[in-house]
């Protein structure tokens, strides 16, 4: 993981899918879906922006409850 700032921090599905409890092919999707926007390594890996992900964490939390 690429530490900018902590709300800056680049996350890899991996990260991503830990903190949901679903696979990174899932959140794969959600990328692809427009759910989540991911940007791409220069070896055309993605990774997510930590505090984009931690809003729709949040929403999704919200919506559960």
């Amino acid at each position: 993981m690429e530490k900018h700032d902590d709300d800056d921090a680049l996350l890899t599905p991996a990260e991503v899918a830990r903190m949901f409890r679903v696979s990174p092919k899932t959140v794969t999707r959600w990328a692809r879906a427009g759910k989540l926007t991911a940007m791409r390594t220069l070896g055309g890996h993605r990774r997510f922006r930590a505090s984009e992900v931690r809003g729709l964490l949040g929403r999704v939390e919200e919506t559960s409850e």
